[in-house]
């Protein structure tokens, strides 16, 4: 009986992810950073955000090279809660692995102006999104995301 705890010990210890930094804290963290999408013109979810991300993070959303800061995210986001004031970014999956916490998003939003250069005339679209945090100490310091904007603009069009 005794050698059989210690081979349970032995095989709980074996499957902890040693080292990789990963918080119990770490997808109420990220859940944050989806109601800021949601309430992109929030003065107090703005400041959620920021509370959740470290100083260096960095968005990387296309393949320029050029993150946005966590200034240049909130900058956009005001810009998006002019253009999308119903702009809804919900979590439909978040799955968590060692420093990583994965979501699954579906957004949803009427523009009142063109959105990329299209004037949907007051249509909606529903696009689904991926991304990949990266996580260290509880807070935010890297976020891959790819969203379908050209589903949005297709929708819009009424194509």
């Amino acid at each position: 009986m005794k050698m059989m705890r210690m081979v349970i010990a032995a095989l709980a210890l074996v499957a902890m992810p040693i080292g990789s930094g990963a918080f119990a804290n770490d997808k109420a963290a990220v859940q944050k950073f989806y109601d800021f999408l949601s309430n992109p013109g929030s003065k107090a979810h703005a400041k959620a955000f920021r509370s959740i991300v470290t100083a260096d993070w960095q968005s990387v959303g296309n393949y320029s090279g050029k993150n946005k800061t966590a200034g240049a995210f909130v900058g956009q986001l005001g810009f998006f809660a002019k253009l999308i004031p119903d702009l809804n970014w919900k979590v439909e999956e978040m799955i968590q692995a060692g420093d990583r916490v994965i979501v699954r998003g579906r957004a949803t939003g009427t523009p009142n102006g063109p959105l990329f250069g299209v004037d949907g005339k007051g249509k909606s679209f529903v696009i689904m999104s991926i991304d990949i945090h990266t996580l260290k100490g509880g807070k935010i310091v890297r976020t891959y995301h790819v969203e379908d904007w050209a589903g949005a603009t297709r929708q819009l069009k009424g194509k």
